[in-house]
């Protein structure tokens, strides 16, 4: 008998007791309006959030002129809708260099960096911009390496020759 009872005394501690509190209107009042925060403030902000971060990859590829800019904000419309699950293909595209993109057509620039009103290729026909892009950043690479040349010829020499 008395472990029933020491069971029964338990079994009442654990139930839930009720507590009355006197309150002034303010936490009331309070409460509602972080209820109408948490049900229409909230969501909308998540929202924001959520597409702000799934167009980050079409943003970036717009940033550097990806010919495949297009696919990538498709990436990531479609990854909206398929959870987040496409996103990470859409960063890898946007990170990725296009170099069979670059083999075809000769450039790893998207058209609209060429036609671009604003651009330095502005007035000039879509293949001469290519071609001129090319040359310039050639020009580039041949400077880079005029330099490197002078700085080894001029500080190094091997069994009395100078390289």
């Amino acid at each position: 008998m008395k472990m029933k009872n020491l069971i029964f005394v338990l079994f009442t501690l654990l139930l839930p007791q009720f507590a009355f509190a006197e309150t002034t209107g303010l936490e009331q009042k309070i409460a509602d309006v972080m209820v109408w925060i948490v049900i229409l403030v909230v969501p909308v902000v998540v929202i924001a959030l959520f597409w702000k971060i799934h167009i980050l990859p079409e943003e970036y590829a717009e940033k550097i002129h990806h010919p495949h800019t297009k696919a990538i904000q498709v990436l990531c419309i479609l990854s909206i809708f398929f959870g987040g699950l496409l996103w990470p293909l859409a960063w890898v595209l946007a990170y990725s260099r296009p170099v069979f993109y670059k083999l075809a057509y000769g450039t790893d620039k998207s058209d609209d960096y060429f036609l671009d009103p604003n651009g330095k290729h502005a007035d000039k026909p879509l293949n001469l911009s290519i071609v001129d892009d090319e040359i310039s950043i050639l020009k580039e690479k041949l400077e880079g390496l005029t330099k490197r040349r002078e700085e080894i010829t001029g500080s190094k020499e091997v069994i009395g020759k100078t390289f």
